[in-house]
């Protein structure tokens, strides 16, 4: 899907998203990664939703956001708590959702000036 331009370009932006893959300010990505609106893309070490640990959100948490939308792939799953209790611990919110729900949420999110990180997990390698 394409998304319409708005005045954020001076942010990471995700201008298009498909079950493969999702554009950022037009540049394609199809590995796991971490998204602020103020950074660079990050790459996340990744590989499927069912792999992650407590130790894949310490890089999130370092970059301290207000809340995280975590992509789970093509569905909705949920994260256990036990993984995401040191954000938890800080306040930081953790929402999860399919990755198409939560790019159009993060870019919601971004525009609207919070602090958001949107973590997207992706069948590619980096």
């Amino acid at each position: 899907m394409k998304l319409h331009s708005t005045e954020t370009k001076q942010y990471q932006t995700v201008t298009a998203y498909d079950a493969d893959g999702v554009e950022l300010n037009a540049i394609r990505f199809t590995h796991s990664l971490v998204v602020l609106p103020e950074s660079e893309p990050a790459a996340w070490p990744v590989r499927d939703f069912d792999a992650l640990t407590a130790a894949d959100f310490a890089q999130i948490e370092a970059t301290q956001p207000d809340v995280v939308i975590l992509g789970t792939g093509e569905r909705q799953r949920f994260i256990h708590p036990k993984l995401i209790m040191a954000l938890t611990a800080r306040r930081i919110g953790v929402e999860c959702m399919d990755n198409q729900a939560a790019c159009r949420t993060y870019n919601i999110l971004m525009a609207e000036g919070r602090k958001v990180a949107l973590a997207l997990v992706l069948p590619g390698q980096p």
